[in-house]
């Protein structure tokens, strides 16, 4: 045996690979979805991109991962038509929940005036910031 202290995505996405492939071994069968991954993508008039969405779907729910959308064109409501978008495409795909995390310097309040709910903090994480977890449930 030997272990060794590196970074390679094909090391990442086989160890990743392995837990799903855990995970799935553990659920019965009605419960068993893809792991999928999604993006919207928002570029300006010569292709460059200047916002975006990502996010993976299992289980009838969906993790969004990051949005951004550059200080050029913030407050313009880029951000809340890339969320509306990624919403829509959960919704579609039979999610039952859409979950996240941001930090208090990012965006909590943009994610609560669009209907997510903090169901977890940290405090001081990082010293002197706050780490918010929030939901946001469909009737379904």
């Amino acid at each position: 045996m030997n272990i060794v202290q590196q970074w390679k995505q094909a090391d990442s996405d086989f160890i990743r690979k392995k837990v799903i492939e855990h995970n799935m071994e553990q659920l019965p069968d009605k419960l068993k979805t893809s792991n999928d991954n999604v993006s919207f993508i928002l570029k300006n008039d010569i292709g460059e991109i200047i916002g975006g969405i990502t996010a993976n779907i299992y289980w009838n729910h969906m993790h969004i991962e990051s949005l951004w959308v550059d200080k050029s064109v913030r407050e313009k409501g880029f951000g809340r038509e890339l969320l509306k978008r990624m919403e829509t495409y959960a919704l579609d795909k039979g999610c039952r929940f859409i979950f996240l995390d941001t930090f208090s310097f990012q965006a909590p309040e943009f994610y609560k005036n669009n209907g997510y709910e903090v169901f977890g903090t940290i405090e001081d994480h990082p010293k002197g910031f706050s780490q918010y977890f929030l939901y946001k449930k469909f009737d379904m």
